[in-house]
């Protein structure tokens, strides 16, 4: 009799070792699929186990390797807005519903990428522009928008129900990242194919909790200076859980909590650290990473109004994002004009971030004949009192509240800056000044506050700059 218990026990821990087919939770139910090109699935199983993925018409099959993981491709796919099943079979099966194919992003960095829905409902109307979509939330009902909000400790264990994406409305919606959705709601609408947006953001985080340790270690900057701000905290939890799942690329809007800090070069080493690393665990160098440019507000001041900070901290941070242009298949959008109070930390105008990164991804990823960028800095020419700017993306220069041009300023040799008068001609604008009879320097927008009222036929505001950037012949390594 005691020789059947343990028979019976041994039986039933042989049965217990073979472990259930288990998908990460970035697989679930209403998720949608990148297009026109190979999808990973991938997975745990027993070691050796057999596993087979089916879907529309394709059928794939591996088996798991010694640790217990295992991945298959699927061909790649034209868009598919009709909901399918995807079939994962091996010791259990796995049947994940209303499955779509589309263009997959992912959206990543602070406050002001996690900045949900909700909120939008209860902020003032803008005092700019007439779109205010105040009820998305109550109005939404795109079936073929898809979201799916990472929380921080989502990913760390498959829960099994396979329940994380979500169709972009009621509930779903409101905690959703207001700039993510709008992203993807445009692309929706240009693109009419189904849309997936991956929202991972944490509140008030530095940008060293979102790349690894590794990749501080092998930067030839950062890895004589000591490691502060947590390196890996919420990549190991909340970003590299989610690879290799295809995706067509990235949208950034992070650095409120470094400006704070006076960072500027040794953010731009930061930033190209995390690109690589998040470039390199999806294992495509030329993923698309599109970043925010930080928004007006008073870094100089204090909660009690004190100065605490120079007013150019925030322009200085600019330049070293704008470094970060340097890597390719990269670009960022300006948000100058998009601040009501530059006391808030938080504005609104989520829905036009949201676009504007659309306009890039529309123009440099599916080749849109649009403009997506605002006017730029392409080069000086000083002629005695007088200095013309030629800047690009330009066409269609104007004052966008039919004012005087502002926020240009010039200097002599002594250093010292004055406003300037500005004139547009053409893609150039003149600038002269009363007090400098030899210009020599200038800046546009060089200030915590500024919010310049140049822009382009697209009505997109023109970057800041300054011509004497003491990172402009550096070289990112």
């Amino acid at each position: 009799m005691r020789w059947f218990i343990v028979h019976i026990a041994l039986l039933v821990a042989g049965f217990s070792a073979k472990a259930n087919v288990i998908l990460p939770n970035i697989f679930a139910n209403h998720m949608v699929l990148q297009r026109n090109q190979p999808v990973a699935i991938f997975g745990s199983a027993s070691p050796g186990e057999q596993v087979s993925v089916a879907f529309q018409n394709q059928l794939k099959t591996t088996e798991a390797d010694q640790n217990g993981r295992w991945k298959v491709e699927l061909k790649a796919m034209p868009a598919n807005a009709v909901g399918q099943t995807l079939t994962i079979r091996g010791n259990n099966t796995i049947e994940l519903k209303d499955v779509l194919v589309g263009e997959v992003w992912l959206c990543s960095g602070q406050s002001n990428m996690e900045y949900q829905m909700r909120k939008i409902e209860k902020v003032k109307a803008p005092l700019r522009g007439t779109y205010f979509p105040k009820n998305e939330v109550s109005e939404a009902n795109n079936p073929n928008i898809r979201i799916f909000l990472v929380r921080r400790k989502f990913l760390a264990k498959s829960d099994g129900q396979y329940e994380g994406w979500a169709v972009a409305r009621d509930s779903a919606l409101r905690q959703f990242s207001a700039p993510a959705y709008f992203f993807g709601k445009t692309l929706q609408q240009e693109l009419g194919v189904p849309v997936g947006i991956i929202s991972s953001a944490v509140s008030g985080s530095r940008i060293e909790p979102w790349f690894s340790e590794e990749y501080w270690t092998s930067s030839p900057y950062l890895k004589d200076k000591k490691k502060e701000g947590d390196p890996g905290k919420f990549f190991h939890t909340m970003i590299e859980p989610l690879a290799p799942y295809t995706l067509k690329g990235f949208i950034w809007y992070q650095g409120e909590s470094n400006t704070f800090l006076k960072e500027n070069i040794s953010y731009s080493y930061k930033m190209k650290a995390l690109i690589e690393n998040w470039r390199t665990i999806w294992g495509n160098s030329k993923l698309p990473f599109y970043f925010t440019e930080i928004a007006p507000f008073y870094y100089s001041l204090d909660e009690k109004g004190h100065v605490r900070m120079p007013r150019t901290v925030l322009p200085e941070f600019r330049e070293a994002q704008d470094l970060v242009l340097q890597l390719p298949h990269t670009a960022r959008i300006i948000t100058t004009d998009l601040v009501d109070d530059p006391h808030d930390l938080h504005p609104n105008y989520k829905w036009e971030i949201g676009r504007r990164h659309a306009l890039q991804a529309l123009k440099y990823v599916y080749h849109k004949n649009i403009v997506a960028d605002g006017p730029e800095l392409e080069a000086v020419k000083y002629q005695g009192k007088q200095a013309r700017v030629k800047l690009k993306h330009a066409t269609g220069l104007k004052s966008v509240d039919g004012k005087p041009l502002t926020s240009f300023e010039v200097a002599g040799e002594d250093g010292i800056f004055y406003p300037a008068q500005a004139a547009i001609t053409g893609q150039t604008v003149v600038l002269e000044s009363d007090q400098v009879q030899q210009i020599r320097q200038i800046r546009f927008g060089w200030d915590e506050a500024a919010q310049p009222n140049l822009v382009n036929t697209a009505d997109l505001p023109a970057a800041p700059f300054r011509t004497n950037n003491p990172l402009q012949h550096i070289k990112l390594k």
